[in-house]
């Protein structure tokens, strides 16, 4: 874990140039107040929108990235925001905490084995007054992926996020020793939970296999758009079958009090939702527009 040194490694140079987007007045908000937090050595190193270092104290990697760097910062604040405008709903279905903390949002960077050129990104919310006293109480609103040589996702990115839901399940497991109190009784969520991320990674790959990876829609017609619209709604199905799941789980944790534990479900509950939301509105809501799209002007010719 040690993105600092990672970032220092990229020369701002050989990133790609990034496609000017229209921003809404919310991403741009967002794109002035983030901030990102970024692996450094054992620790985290938070840096404000202007990169001066809130949390910890600078060490040398840090001052270095901060001083020598900054263009690659700024490249990976605009990438992530875009990335965030295009593939992701996560600004949208959180717009109210967004705004009610004037538009501060957190970026959590993971690097993934890449060289400095992929990230799994946490995203956070927390009152400016309150981000240095309070930080531990920022409210968790979702996760993304970002690839910084390489805009352009691959079925929407839907398989990054399907193997995250799946490696979240394992660390649900392993978290359940240490932090509930009789792990024991709750065997069966956890077989269930295990069985339907199972299901769905083999079910939703095989899916994906099937469809193509970057479409054009523009080119394709209203029957197979139809076809595609009706693939991705089944992986929306099996999302929404483990989503009733952790529900039930949480409810359950949460009516036993085990606070230590529950929240990390809480969290994985936020994962589902999310990405539930994300066929919604980009994938089956634009197919659906689509499709509506193709019949009319069909019918004007």
């Amino acid at each position: 874990m040690n993105e600092v040194e990672t970032l220092l490694k990229l020369d701002p140079r050989e990133l790609p140039p990034l496609k000017s987007l229209a921003l809404d007045d919310l991403r741009q908000k967002v794109l002035k107040n983030l901030h990102l937090e970024l692996g450094a050595g054992s620790s985290l190193c938070l840096l404000s929108p202007n990169y001066s270092v809130l949390l910890p104290g600078a060490d040398d990697k840090v001052a270095e990235l901060v001083s020598k760097r900054e263009a690659v910062l700024d490249y990976l604040k605009e990438a992530l925001v875009q990335n965030l405008a295009v593939y992701s709903v996560l600004l949208d279905v959180n717009s109210y905490f967004i705004e009610q903390n004037d538009g501060l949002v957190l970026a959590r960077l993971k690097e993934v084995n890449s060289d400095g050129r992929r990230y799994e990104v946490q995203y956070y919310t927390q009152s400016p007054q309150e981000l240095l006293s309070h930080y531990e109480d920022k409210i968790y609103i979702g996760r993304d992926f970002v690839d910084l040589l390489n805009f352009r996702r691959k079925y929407y990115g839907i398989r990054e996020h399907i193997s995250a839901l799946k490696d979240q399940s394992d660390k649900l497991v392993e978290r359940a020793s240490e932090k509930l109190r009789r792990p024991n009784d709750y065997k069966s969520f956890f077989q269930e939970i295990r069985e339907s991320v199972g299901e769905l990674a083999t079910e939703s790959l095989s899916i994906l296999e099937s469809l193509p990876p970057q479409p054009d829609y523009a080119k394709l017609d209203e029957k197979d758009l139809i076809e595609i619209n009706a693939q991705y709604r089944t992986i929306a199905h099996f999302l929404i079958e483990l989503n009733d799941e952790v529900a039930e789980f949480e409810n359950l944790l949460r009516f036993r009090t085990e606070i230590g534990f529950v929240r990390y479900v809480t969290k994985y509950k936020k994962d589902l939702t999310n990405l539930i939301s994300l066929f919604n509105i980009k994938i089956n809501g634009c197919l659906g527009q689509r499709i509506v799209q193709a019949r009319s002007k069909t019918q004007l010719l």
